[in-house]
């Protein structure tokens, strides 16, 4: 089910924007608002099971490497 907020004390600039910004797409203030909270707030963080999954993938293929501590040392300061 939908549920409703309320934005109180809206700065006038930033409602100036939301405005300009609704009425350039074609939406409502409300849906306008609702495409910025869903571009802001982006895509529900996985879980830490599927991001270390993830990383080791990415580990295992990458390959084999090994790197000398004062080579990253020396990239760190370029």
């Amino acid at each position: 089910m939908a549920k409703s907020i309320t934005l109180k004390n809206l700065p006038d600039a930033l409602h100036a924007r939301l405005a300009a910004e609704a009425k350039r797409n074609r939406r409502s203030l409300n849906n306008e608002a609702i495409v910025c909270l869903e571009t802001g707030l982006g895509t529900a963080n996985p879980s830490v099971e599927v991001q270390l999954t993830r990383i080791r993938a990415l580990r295992e293929s990458l390959g084999p490497h090994s790197f000398d501590p004062d080579q990253i040392d020396e990239f760190k300061r370029l």
